[in-house]
């Protein structure tokens, strides 16, 4: 059971890191075009897509990626209670 935990945290930071770096990306132009950004606009994109229709952008700022790594630390200590209570 605690190997399924570790995982499970381990893959939520991952995709926060990925969604971190895939925001960096577009401080740099044409590097959402490479390969790479590509790729990571195909695993970011899906989960970012409702926060930014619900979040508008503040200028040219864009806060929803921010909320919806709030959300997924929500959900990784609510794992870790769900697997604290179970064992």
């Amino acid at each position: 059971m605690n190997i399924l935990f570790n995982l499970i945290v381990t893959l939520l930071t991952f995709y926060s890191y990925a969604i971190i770096v895939y925001i960096l990306l577009s401080w740099f132009p044409g590097a959402k075009e490479s390969g790479f950004g590509q790729f990571l606009a195909k695993i970011c994109d899906p989960y970012l897509e409702p926060f930014r229709k619900i979040i508008p952008p503040l200028g040219m700022i864009d806060i929803s990626p921010i909320v919806a790594i709030l959300a997924l630390r929500f959900a990784q200590s609510g794992v870790a209670a769900l697997f604290r209570m179970i064992g």
